[in-house]
């Protein structure tokens, strides 16, 4: 891993930094822990953590961040291949396989920080990569904790719930533009784009009443409001949640009890495969985030869970 020396960000109280993943540059912000409340003789833990669908680590991460790393926590917020000031071609395109391979190339950076506790690394995740983190985790002994908030775990229920509060319309087209990109992807064609939020009657990712306003409120000058259209084929058969079960450290997953873009009843079974501790809150997708009603509440809880399960001991 290298440290830019220019593009260092120590005002906004994070370092820029770089990995590889596959042979490309991502680029990453390491925040410093605040405090030594939670180091030990090995070092200090540390949060690897990156966005949900389409999101951008320059995109409402930072509170998150700023509240983990004054708790005695690094962080290593990065972005995937392909988003944001990460390298990488095709942009845009939503790949669980590759942002999975994304997730533990950024573990592998994380664990080698100076100062760091290589073995106490903590896995945060949201929306789409609440669920990566649940399958990123599994089987492994260098994972000391796991925080799923507002998780994505099962394509197949998120696209019955869709159905549940799509029109049909909306669903067809959004569908026909996927088929449309998976078949230019495989001539050699450019691939079929849409956006990633939209609004009610838009042909979006997520067009739902309200989800545009609140995910621009949280964009950042990285974000690109556009998506490959084929991330619906992608995620239909994605089931990070079954393996929620092979995770061997503690697990908090967060649920939105009215969200209406990940289901909460995917998310509670894999909670309950996961022996998770779970928080609820009455409220949807996007009100967990910085500015809104439940972040306060959300951190909160963060930071109790992890302080409970790595704090040293007496």
């Amino acid at each position: 891993m290298t440290t830019h020396e220019l593009p260092t960000r120590q005002e906004a109280g994070y370092q820029q930094v770089s990995f590889s993943s596959a042979g490309t540059t991502c680029d990453a912000w390491h925040f410093t822990a605040g405090s030594d409340a939670l180091t030990t003789a090995a070092g200090r833990p540390v949060v690897v953590m990156a966005h949900g669908l389409g999101g951008t680590k320059d995109s409402g991460l930072q509170p998150f961040a700023e509240a983990l790393a004054a708790a005695g926590l690094d962080v290593f917020a990065f972005d995937y291949r392909g988003f944001g000031t990460s390298g990488g071609s095709p942009r845009q395109r939503v790949s669980p396989t590759g942002q999975l391979a994304d997730y533990r190339a950024a573990m592998r950076a994380a664990a080698a920080l100076d100062g760091v506790d290589a073995h106490r690394l903590v896995l945060w995740g949201v929306s789409l990569s609440g669920g990566h983190v649940l399958a990123a985790g599994a089987d492994r002994d260098d994972v000391a904790a796991v925080i799923s908030l507002t998780p994505l775990v099962d394509g197949t229920s998120a696209g019955r719930h869709a159905m549940a509060h799509h029109k049909p319309t909306e669903l067809l087209r959004s569908g026909a533009a996927a088929v449309r990109s998976r078949v230019s992807g495989l001539v050699g064609r450019a691939p079929v784009m849409m956006p990633v939020v939209g609004r009610p009657g838009e042909m979006a990712a997520l067009s739902l009443d309200g989800c545009y306003e609140d995910y621009l409120s949280l964009a950042g000058p990285s974000w690109r409001n556009e998506i490959d259209a084929a991330v619906g084929v992608e995620l239909g058969s994605y089931k990070p949640g079954k393996q929620a079960d092979r995770l061997r450290c503690p697990l908090l997953v967060q649920i939105g009890d009215f969200d209406r873009s990940a289901p909460p009843q995917a998310a509670a079974t894999a909670a309950f495969a996961g022996r998770a501790e779970v928080r609820h809150y009455p409220c949807d997708h996007f009100d967990v985030w910085p500015g809104k009603e439940w972040f306060d509440t959300t951190v909160a809880h963060q930071v109790a869970f992890l302080t409970r399960h790595l704090a040293p001991a007496d």
